[in-house]
């Protein structure tokens, strides 16, 4: 199946412009607020301040593109006696979490949205090992400008289900217009300042949708594997080319 859409004239030209608009007014309005995370996040949990994470982009000739998606640092990076890093629940810092619950560690995906990668509202990027599980409909969700909030993060975020969150940006791209944004970006002031959906109720972090469906028994552990070591294929092809 060849992942494309019509694009109408809003999201392909309108939604750019304000794009372009806003995350410069935000910069300058909250620089001092970077500042002062940054400096926190040195000072509680070193090096570095911002980490950038591969993340599925928009389609482009057929097939997602990836891009390097920055935030706030929120976890150390402890290792076990093996050298592998420690579960989320161990490395996740109290300001870690309280950054993950207000979603300041999401503020320098600001940048993202100047450059060109995301957009202030599109359906949220997931992991690359996430994209691989998913099918061709759901998959459909790349042929938008992945953003800073989107309908799924204002339906519920990590309280509701994958399938819930992956339909809720099908539907989202179905209709793309600016009263939609505009309707989506107050929805997500609030549940920023109501602080839901951060977790799943049960981890630090929400489990992946290939760990979602191998203990839902929808995948084998083979299928699993094979996709896993798919998705480690794509990061490295994107990490030669950058």
């Amino acid at each position: 199946m060849r992942l494309e859409r019509k694009i109408g004239f809003y999201e392909k030209y309108t939604k750019r412009l304000l794009d372009i608009a806003c995350s410069i007014l935000f910069i300058i309005a909250f620089c001092w607020l970077y500042a002062i995370i940054a400096v926190v996040v040195r000072i509680k949990m070193g090096s570095p301040v911002i980490f950038k994470q591969p993340r599925p982009g928009i389609v482009k000739n057929g097939k997602e593109t990836i891009f390097d998606m920055f935030k706030f640092r929120s976890m150390t990076d402890e290792r076990d006696e093996n050298d592998e890093l420690l579960s989320d629940e161990k490395r996740l810092t109290k300001f870690g979490a309280f950054l993950r619950s207000t979603s300041l560690d999401e503020l320098p995906e600001v940048f993202s949205i100047l450059k060109g990668d995301m957009s202030i509202v599109g359906p949220r990027p997931q992991l690359v090992r996430d994209m691989v599980f998913m099918s061709d409909q759901q998959r459909m969700r790349h042929t938008a400008k992945p953003g800073l909030s989107g309908l799924a993060q204002v339906k519920g975020r990590n309280a509701i289900t994958w399938e819930e969150k992956l339909d809720w940006d099908i539907k989202y791209i179905e209709k793309v217009n600016f009263l939609n944004d505009v309707k989506i970006l107050f929805q997500t002031v609030a549940a920023v300042f109501m602080r839901n959906g951060i977790t799943d109720g049960e981890n630090a972090t929400a489990l992946d949708y290939g760990e979602t469906l191998l203990k839902a028994g929808k995948v084998s552990k083979l299928q699993y594997d094979e996709l896993q070591t798919y998705a480690k294929t794509l990061i490295k092809e994107h990490e030669r080319k950058n």
